[in-house]
């Protein structure tokens, strides 16, 4: 199993690498296949996949991402009323066939799932995009990584053992602080590229810590859906690691949280 792990991590890590290099459609692609599979798997605990709920879950998401291409931002609240309105409708004829909990899902995962993920796309697409980008990654995996190290080492005090018995207070500091670390080294090293964002080592650095936060509230919000609905992992496409969203679910809040963070404080 952890060789298994091992080659498939680094397979898709020089994936990845080589997406948020070359960006452009082929990334806008990818993603909004990421998003497709994610919304799948999410809707499959729910037993909606291949229901009407669901296929206006999928509706909305190419819509949105349509929206994205195409610059139309002003379009978004009328696709989300209008995605609202068609469940509701599907919830109200075809009652009681599916719960109020289906119906609510299926709203929720257009934008949990399809609209933040998206923003992977959106960074990639931003002045100095192609070098912000990273700081998706490096707020997320480096939260990871740097977070189960300082648990190994330090960790005393649980964060949350009925989600995570593993997971401790020690460990998400030192998750939070090595990504802003990280960051901030980043963003000195590529400081002479960064040409849009103002100061790019402080700025990396805090837009990274507030993402590590941020993807490790993702990470236990993915754990406690699959636990409420007794699911171990949400998939198996990608071996040893379980599905899209058991692989990316911190990745989805730390995408838009990157956005976010820099458009606020950093761009010139």
């Amino acid at each position: 199993m952890f060789t298994t792990r091992l080659i498939s991590g680094i397979v898709l890590v020089i994936l990845a690498a080589f997406l948020l290099v070359k960006g452009g459609t082929l990334l806008f692609l990818v993603s909004l296949a990421i998003s497709l599979i994610g919304l799948f798997e999410l809707y499959r605990v729910m037993k909606i996949e291949k229901e009407l709920p669901g296929l206006v879950g999928y509706g909305a998401v190419l819509a949105y991402y349509a929206i994205v291409w195409t610059g139309m931002d002003r379009h978004v609240t009328f696709l989300a009323i209008a995605a609202l309105m068609l469940l509701m409708t599907i919830y109200v004829f075809t009652f009681p066939k599916f719960t109020t909990e289906q119906i609510t899902v299926a709203f929720f995962g257009i934008f949990y799932v399809g609209l933040m993920f998206s923003y992977l796309y959106q960074v990639r697409s931003m002045p100095d995009g192609k070098y912000l980008v990273w700081l998706i990654v490096l707020s997320s995996w480096g939260c990871d990584t740097c977070a189960y190290c300082a648990g190994m080492l330090l960790g005393k005090h649980k964060m949350a053992p009925k989600l995570s018995p593993k997971k401790t207070v020690e460990g998400a500091v030192g998750g939070v602080l090595g990504a802003a670390l990280l960051g901030f080294l980043y963003g000195v090293y590529f400081e002479g590229h960064m040409v849009e964002l103002a100061r790019p080592g402080v700025i990396s650095a805090a837009a990274c810590a507030i993402a590590a936060v941020i993807s490790q509230i993702g990470d236990l919000a993915a754990s406690a859906i699959k636990r409420n609905h007794g699911v171990k992992d949400y998939g198996h496409l990608i071996p040893g690691h379980g599905g899209i969203l058991d692989r990316f679910d911190s990745m989805i809040f730390t995408a838009p949280a990157i956005y976010f963070a820099v458009m606020f404080l950093g761009l010139r």
